[in-house]
């Protein structure tokens, strides 16, 4: 072990004596900060994982449109499952339509299944959390969950539904009673607005609802894992006609994507000023153990210490803190991120804003999911700016003339 390499650790950690607070103050400084930004970092692509999960069970990984309906589905549907990459596709229908159960109004979101092939593509057997998916016909239905709590309907329950092509019929003088439909299935995803908006139907009912004919809205298509979603995407648009186009997920919500992203880029620069700030910190303490030190300096020059070695046990000093502040910063945010639902969850009791949380954070627990590269950036962000704030006390040190700095008093 070099010397300087040794005697900058004996400076931090001295041997026979307690913990030195300015140490301590830097660590902490640093840990902190580190802490800070991977939790941050993790619950901000907690929202961007979670997201897809939820768009991927409940759409697939690529969806195919059209500006218009899509007539003659069965010819694309073909065409999409013959491309290479894909495993499956299913059509769907999707409108917005009323539901109204003991005199009480809804406005849900529909979403048209066909039940002979939705499992190979949306895999919502495993949200069902009362009923079954195998239950549902062209005379039933299943609701959300805070959906089927705010009409007040459970399983068994024959609810009315209509759509605003009833709006077209009373114009041209035409009857158009609801249909009457019962409930058999309870859908939990997991995602707020999914669950308080959304009514699973067959796709013959969508059609009907929205007089569609045979026509659908659109194709959701499920593809081999591992594979790129926008490759294939690209391999679809090169097999389906003109007018329509098939869309990644990232497509689909990419301004929601784009968005999420900024704001996570935007919440690590500007907390990645705490560890900046811890540096300055770091370079106070060890300008201040430089000014303290200024004989000691002076008596490794006249060893024959060089000047490049002072500076070197400064810097080592520096980059010591970093490390050691980034270790323990990773560990007490691993350890946050383990209890976050429980401390989301004691704010939320204490302020009585439970339901709040939910309508606007759209999740029913706080999501986290740590990416290697953000852990990187991460450790290496706050190591490089622990070294950097060694580098002013190690060229004040190596300036230092060995003459004068033993004179000093």
């Amino acid at each position: 072990m070099p010397w300087y390499l040794y005697l900058a650790l004996k400076q931090l950690f001295p041997t026979g004596r307690r913990f030195p607070f300015f140490t301590f103050i830097s660590i902490v400084g640093v840990s902190l900060g580190v802490a800070l930004l991977v939790v941050v970092t993790s619950v901000m692509g907690g929202f961007g994982y979670e997201i897809r999960r939820m768009i991927v069970d409940t759409e697939g990984e690529i969806q195919i449109k059209s500006s218009g309906i899509i007539s003659d589905y069965a010819d694309i549907l073909k065409k999409a499952q013959a491309v290479p990459g894909v495993v499956a596709a299913t059509p769907t229908a999707m409108g917005a339509v009323m539901i109204e159960y003991h005199n009480k109004p809804s406005f849900p979101s529909m979403r048209g299944l066909d039940l002979m092939n939705v499992e190979k593509v949306v895999d919502l057997s495993k949200y069902v959390r009362d009923g079954s998916l195998d239950d549902l016909d062209d005379d039933s239905v299943i609701l959300s969950s805070q959906l089927a709590r705010s009409v007040g309907a459970s399983v068994g329950s024959k609810i009315e539904v209509s759509s605003p092509l009833i709006i077209e019929r009373i114009k041209n003088d035409e009857a158009f009673l609801p249909r009457e439909v019962r409930v058999v299935g309870i859908i939990e995803i997991g995602h707020q607005q999914l669950d308080s908006n959304t009514l699973y139907c067959t796709l013959r009912l969508a059609q009907d609802l929205y007089g569609l004919g045979a026509g659908v809205h659109g194709i959701n298509v499920r593809i081999k894992p591992g594979l790129n979603e926008d490759e294939v995407a690209a391999r679809l648009n090169a097999a389906l006609p003109y007018g329509i186009r098939a869309y990644s997920w990232m497509d689909s919500f990419s301004d929601f994507l784009w968005v999420l992203q900024l704001e996570k880029n935007m919440i690590f620069f500007l907390l990645l000023f705490i560890v900046i700030v811890a540096g300055f910190s770091v370079a106070s303490s060890l300008l201040i153990s430089v000014v303290r030190k200024t004989r000691e300096i002076g008596l490794l020059a006249a060893l024959g210490a060089n000047s490049k070695q002072v500076a070197a046990c400064f810097c080592f000093q520096g980059l010591i803190i970093g490390i050691l502040g980034t270790a323990l910063g990773l560990g007490i945010g691993f350890i946050a991120l383990s209890f976050r639902n429980d401390f989301v969850a004691i704010v939320t009791k204490i302020t009585q804003r439970e339901e709040v949380l939910q309508r606007f954070y759209q999740f029913s627990q706080l999501p986290s999911h740590t990416l290697l590269s953000d852990i990187g950036l991460i450790v290496v962000s706050s190591i490089i700016i622990s070294m950097i704030a060694g580098l002013l006390p190690a060229w004040r040190a190596a300036k230092l003339k060995p003459v004068e700095a033993l004179r000093s008093e």
